[in-house]
Formats: structure tokens, sequence, C-alpha cells
């Protein structure tokens, strides 16, 4: 490959060649044998065909637009026909505007032979015996099926580190978006995976998605902005999702929708969507991206749900009263059965529908004041500080810097799994529910935010009478299921 005489191995900011892009392809589309269905100049031809009201970029863009926040599901089961059933309802019932189809977790770890056992056994039992959706396994003429299937534009959502076959297939089969890039699918989702292979493997996925752009075929991209959902500061999912957009722009995506998992402070929630959507365009302007188009996506709370529907309800209606304040363009809706595993399509319907009423109620409302202002201020300058840090390490080279940042715990995503994560920076809530840095591990924030959020962590111990400590951290993991926000002590 080109990419070999990068100072970082295979790894380089630069656009894959399309001589190596083609030649990769050959092996990716081997992998299984529904790879063979895949045949590019076909599949170009198909998007031609794609009727406006399954457009997803157009969908995106138009809503931007209109100042709308478009409402969108999670779901997926194992058998076509179940998932058409699924997903009529939830567009019928639920009112979707976006619909998914979220990918079985053996997929995700490109285990297509159990994925297959799961398609048979669902079969036998009359029952999904999968997480989600086989796309791989189920090829380009499944996946078309469920496209022609239904009236609105459809994602594919799943959490794959290596998701460049699904993407070959998805894409083929009328996907026409795709959730994911090399650093948000890797760090929260996998232990023993490189950021090296990830970052290229998306790379891949990306150039895939710049080659139909060139075609004159938009698929919209989304790096996964919720990360491991669990007490994450604003500055450390923002660098990344403003990150993953780079290394996509610079493969040729144009329409890139940036991510936010919900916090739980209505005036931090709202300033980090706002804030998100600007940083991101400054960045991609700066390197001369100017003509991607920048969307914005409001993941409802991703942490444990109180077991009590009603209680369900009101954690639901907070993150759309975000959602609609922000005026993100979508919002990815829960359930009121979270707390208990996967929801029946019932409950699916009634999370969107709950979502659907508070955003209208609130579509014509702003929130602006002077603590809005100031929370907004806070948040870009430690997003500042984080890529600014990771664009000097990576000496001109952004996915060398996403690297190296890693491993100097510049870039620490907190609670995850994968061993390539320093793992050091804590974070806990202010008195307020405000998401603050209680211990900054090596992230390189300037001294007067290092001391902001020191301040705020200490006003909340004096309200509570105890020192800082961890015992924080795992009051607020906990303290959303039990009733609060805040993880007070008893």
């Amino acid at each position: 490959m080109s990419n070999s005489s990068s100072r970082y191995g295979q790894i380089s900011f630069q656009k894959i060649s399309e001589k190596d892009f083609m030649s990769e392809r050959q092996e990716v589309l081997h992998e299984w044998p529904t790879g063979s269905e895949v045949n590019l100049d076909e599949s170009l031809l198909y998007h031609q065909n794609t009727p406006p009201n399954k457009n997803f970029t157009q969908a995106m863009n138009q809503a931007k637009k209109e100042g709308r926040t478009l409402v969108q599901p999670r779901a997926g089961v194992a058998l076509i026909a179940d998932h058409i059933k699924l997903l009529s309802y939830l567009q019928n019932e639920g009112e979707a505007d976006l619909l998914p189809t979220t990918i079985d977790s053996y997929t995700r770890q490109n285990r297509y032979r159990e994925a297959q056992d799961g398609i048979e056994e669902s079969i036998r039992i009359s029952r999904s015996m999968l997480n989600g959706f086989p796309a791989v396994n189920h090829g380009v003429k499944g996946c078309r099926e469920v496209v022609e299937a239904l009236d609105k534009p459809l994602q594919v959502r799943h959490g794959t580190p290596d998701a460049r076959l699904l993407a070959e297939i998805s894409f083929a089969g009328g996907f026409n978006s795709f959730e994911g890039g090399g650093i948000s699918y890797n760090i929260p989702y996998a232990k023993n995976v490189s950021l090296e292979k990830t970052i290229r493997d998306w790379q891949y996925v990306d150039r895939l998605t710049g080659f139909y752009e060139n075609a004159g075929i938009s698929i919209n991209r989304e790096p996964y902005g919720p990360l491991t959902g669990t007490l994450v500061p604003p500055c450390v999912s923002h660098a990344v999702a403003i990150l993953e957009s780079l290394l996509a722009a610079e493969q040729g995506v144009r329409n890139i929708t940036v991510g936010y998992g919900q916090c739980g402070n209505l005036v931090q929630d709202v300033a980090a969507i706002k804030v998100l959507s600007s940083l991101t365009e400054e960045y991609l302007n700066r390197y001369r991206y100017d003509s991607v188009v920048v969307t914005t996506v409001l993941h409802q709370w991703m942490g444990g749900f109180p077991h009590d529907e009603p209680k369900a309800y009101a954690v639901i209606g907070w993150g759309s009263a975000v959602a609609a304040l922000a005026h993100a363009t979508k919002v990815i809706v829960k359930t009121p059965q979270e707390a208990i595993g996967v929801p029946t399509m019932e409950a699916n319907a009634q999370g969107l529908r709950c979502t659907r009423q508070m955003i209208t109620m609130l579509q014509d409302q702003n929130l602006d004041d002077a603590s809005l202002e100031n929370e907004m201020k806070i948040i870009e300058a430690e997003t500042r500080c984080l890529l600014e840090k990771v664009i000097q390490m990576g000496e001109g080279d952004i996915a060398v810097g996403v690297i190296r940042s890693f491993q100097a715990g510049v870039l620490d995503v907190p609670f995850a799994p994968s061993k390539f994560n320093a793992g050091k920076m804590l974070p806990a809530r202010d008195n307020d529910g405000a998401i603050r840095i209680f211990h900054s591990g090596a992230l390189p924030l300037s001294p007067d935010l290092i001391e902001f959020n020191r301040k705020k962590i200490e006003e909340r111990a004096q309200f509570e009478k105890r020192e800082p400590s961890f015992q924080m951290v795992i009051d607020d993991i906990y303290a959303i299921s039990k009733g609060r926000l805040v993880g007070r002590p008893h």
C-alpha cells in the first residue's frame, strides 16, 4: 500500500489511492459468500433510482434548513420478514421520521458463521435469536427487501470495529446512512483491537462512501457520539467526533452527523450540541473541507434507566426537551423498557410518540441566557485544548496524532474497555449535575480550566459535607436509575 511509507506503520491521514482501495476491495468482498453480490456500478444505479422520501442525507439536510428535529429509534431482529414488520410498526405507529437497522453482535465481530447459525435457529423456533439484523448474511438482496418495504430513510447502526464488508453490502443493499468510526467503534466496544487497525479499516469505509459521493450518491456518515455513555465530559466526545469527521472528510465523505450523548444537565447538554455543531464546521473549514454538510444528533440518556415505566418516560421526555431546545437535527430515542432488556415494538413506538410530543411542544422555544453562554465557552475551550494537542502530536498527520494521543492519555474515554485507552481521567457531576473533570489524568487542559473543574467539584463536596472522592463517581453512575441526577449521599 502507498500508506506503508507513512511515519506510523501503515497509518496515514492521506486519502487512500483508488488503486489501493480497489485492491483491498477484492479481499474484503471475499470474507463471506454474500460479498459476491456486490456490483459497484449496479449499486450506484440502484441508488440513483431511490425515491426522495428514502434519502437520508436529503431528510437531514432539509430538517437542518427548517430547524426541525427528526426522531429515530433503535431496532433490529434476525429475520427479514420480522425486521420489516418491526420497522413498519415504528414507521406507522411510532411516527418515526428515520428508521434504523441495528446489527447483531456476531456480525459486529465479523463472526458470520455464528450469525448464520442464529438465522437458522430463529427460523426453527420462529423467534429472533439474534440481537439485531445480520445484514452481511442476508446480503444485498435481503437488504434491498427491507429498504423497498419501507417509506422512510434507513440507517445502519452497529458497533463494529471492522465494518468494511458490512458497509459494502449495506450500501449496495440501498442503505444510505452508516454509523461509526475508527475511534468511536473501537475504544468503547473492543478490548484488544488496535487503533491503527480500526482507523485504517474505517478509512476504507469512508473511502467507499466517498466513491459513492463522487458518483453523485450522498451517503450520510455518523460518528458515534456517546462513546461509553457513562459520564463522558462533552470535550472528550466532541474531540473524538471532530477528529472522526476530519478523517472521514479526507476520504471523500460530504455529509456528516456528529453526535452527543445526553448527560443530564439541561444547560450543559444544550450548550454541548451548539458547540459541537459550530466547532465541527470550523475545523472542517480549517482543513478546507468546506463542502461538507454538518448535522447533529442527540442520543437520549445512555446510562441506567428506572425499572418503573412512568419514571422511564420522564427520562425520555427530558432527553427530548434537550434535543428540541438545542435544535439537534435528530434525536435517537429510548424506550420505557430500557431497564429490562430488548423492548417490545409497542414500547419502542411509545418512546417515539413521547419524544415527538415533547419536541413538537418545544420546537419554537429557545434556551438563551448567560449560563448557557458561559457553558458554551467552557466546552469550546476544553475541546480546543484536546484537538490542538492531537494535531500537534501528529506533526501534520491527524491519524498519527490520534494514535499518539491515546497512547499518552491526551485522549482518554472514561470507563472504556480498550487496553489502548489510558483510563486515567475521571469525571463526576458538579452540584448542578453538569459533568466535570474530577481527575484530569493527562488531558491537556489549561491551568485555568483545571482550576474551574476543581472548584466545581469542591462546591458539590462542600454542599454534601464530604471530601471529593471516587465515591462521587460511583454514586453518579447509578443516580438516574435510582431517580436522581446527582449521586447524593444518603
